[in-house]
């Protein structure tokens, strides 16, 4: 079984920085491992959807971003240590959310939609207030 856990969450003024981890741990029944993901962040702000926020491949050479946080915010991972970041920079009010990291093991490449993605972490709180 695939295990995530995000870290890094917190309260920040506006225009901070701040950077999430995701650790994975386990593996899918075929045996994959978290450089065979397909790795994701989404965020949901209370009484909205889940919204995507980036993607990355598998060896980290494709990223994607959404365009809210396009410039602002850089997705990486290092599959030595099995982990997924998120910097975020110049925050803003609206960045208010609980961001989640999700995998695909299914594929190289993620998805812009949250149903592509099979495993989920259990979410980290990030505030931006004055």
């Amino acid at each position: 079984q695939v295990h995530l856990v995000e870290s890094g969450g917190a309260l920040v003024q506006p225009g901070g920085s701040l950077r999430l981890s995701c650790t994975a741990s386990g593996a899918t029944p075929y045996g994959n491992t978290f450089s065979r993901f397909a790795m994701g962040w989404f965020r949901q702000a209370p009484g909205k959807e889940r919204q995507f926020v980036a993607q990355i491949s598998w060896g980290g050479g494709s990223t994607s971003y959404a365009d809210s946080v396009q410039g602002r915010f850089v997705i990486s991972r290092d599959n030595a240590k099995n982990t997924l970041y998120l910097q975020m920079n110049n925050l803003k009010p609206e960045d208010t959310a609980v961001y989640y990291c999700a995998a695909d093991p299914n594929a190289e490449i993620g998805k812009r939609n949250a149903a592509e993605y099979d495993y989920w972490g259990q979410g980290t709180q990030v505030s931006v207030s004055s």
